[in-house]
């Protein structure tokens, strides 16, 4: 019991906000008589917060390199929408040409940030802002403050669209095919614990001890259950949510499990000794804003696609939002910690308090405050708990 106790002490910040988010839904669940959880509310609440979840992962490299944020992201998205929105619908470009160029682009607008950021070593904060209100006036100039609509239906597609059940029929009660994939993930993940546990082990690393690791594996385990039930009980597996898992995935192997995700780490935690170290803690930086221009052209796909047009509003305040969700997250404001599966578990916790809310009939006003006190207390905590480590 001991060894249990010290460790859940030693990673209360890892867990406490997936606590926070189980209450969470619990108590919108009651409040809303059940209608939160509704399989057709969760799926859609999961395509309203997929820009959120794409951004929040891209934020958190750049947060894990010294507390850096990007304050461009929502005009890149806007500024991807109008391209794909140019590209495709006015000069009747193809899908995949116009998707191509815009990542293109993305990729480009993160080389041009990370260049000043990481070489000539201005602030992140001034960089991303000059590029806020850069990127957010070429929206509005390309666009002459219209929208420009509709996209082809395969464009679509991609945040409204939903995989075809491959493995059912039409007499199926469930989606059959969303069911197996939900089989066969919670299968690898269990497997690929297992076989990093043994490898701990076997290495003499420090492990969590067997009942907390046996909860994690079932908890986890519940919840791609659950998932799997909500999903196959109204129209299967949307689209973007394969992206979005493909995403998790990536970069949860590449922050945890790869020299450059360690190098991250290191930076953040102590950039001079990163570099006594032999980090080029400059290429490190560069690329965590590269990813971010990357990721935010992504994001505007998916955001485009959601709204099937290219709008000059789109992307307002996307950046706190994805900022937010990292610090909710466990991400420590001064870099060298956080967590991808953090990061998601911060913006499953913004997205369930904006439609709980919004089910509930609560004004925007209420909500926007409401936000901002749930991220002044995860950061509170974060540098409460440091004070009291020392």
């Amino acid at each position: 019991m001991g060894s249990i106790k010290d460790f859940l002490r030693n990673n209360i910040r890892q867990y406490a906000m997936l606590i926070a988010l189980v209450f969470i839904m619990i108590f919108f669940q009651i409040t809303t008589e059940g209608v939160l959880l509704v399989p057709m509310n969760v799926t859609n609440l999961v395509l309203q917060n997929a820009y959120v979840f794409i951004l929040a992962i891209g934020m958190t490299l750049c947060i894990l390199t010294g507390g850096n944020i990007d304050l461009s992201v929502g005009s890149v998205v806007a500024f991807v929408g109008a391209l794909c929105g140019t590209f495709i619908v006015t000069m009747k470009m193809s899908v995949g040409l116009g998707i191509a160029f815009a990542l293109i682009i993305g990729l480009a607008i993160g080389l041009w940030q990370g260049f000043w950021i990481a070489y000539v070593r201005l602030p992140a904060f001034i960089v991303t802002l000059a590029g806020m209100l850069t990127f957010r006036g070429l929206t509005t100039f390309m666009l002459k403050g219209l929208t420009i609509g509709p996209f082809p239906e395969v464009f679509q597609q991609i945040s409204s669209g939903f995989v075809p059940d491959f493995l059912g029929n039409e007499e199926s009660l469930y989606n059959v095919t969303a069911i197996a994939a939900g089989a066969v993930i919670a299968a690898l993940y269990v497997l690929s614990q297992l076989r990093q546990r043994l490898r701990r082990k076997r290495n003499d690393y420090e492990c969590s001890p067997a009942p907390i690791f046996a909860a994690q594996l079932a908890l986890i385990v519940g919840v791609i259950a659950l998932a799997t039930f909500w999903l196959a009980s109204y129209r299967g597996v949307p689209i973007v949510f394969i992206i979005i898992g493909a995403l998790i995935v990536a970069y949860s192997f590449l922050t945890s499990s790869t020299v450059p995700g360690r190098y991250l780490y290191a930076m953040g935690g102590n950039e001079k000794a990163a570099q006594l170290s032999g980090i080029n803690t400059n290429k490190v930086l560069f690329l965590a804003y590269v990813n971010m221009g990357v990721l935010s052209a992504i994001a505007g796909i998916a955001v485009a696609s959601r709204l099937n047009a290219a709008s000059p509003l789109a992307g307002q305040n996307f950046e706190l939002d994805a900022i937010a969700a990292c610090f909710i997250g466990g991400a420590s404001a001064t870099g060298g910690i956080g967590t991808i599966g953090g990061a998601i578990i911060g913006a499953l916790v913004m997205g369930v308090l904006n439609n709980g809310m919004s089910l509930l009939g609560i004004g925007s006003d209420i909500q926007q405050f409401v936000k901002g006190m749930v991220l002044l207390a995860a950061v509170a905590f974060d540098v409460l708990s440091k004070r009291k480590a020392r």
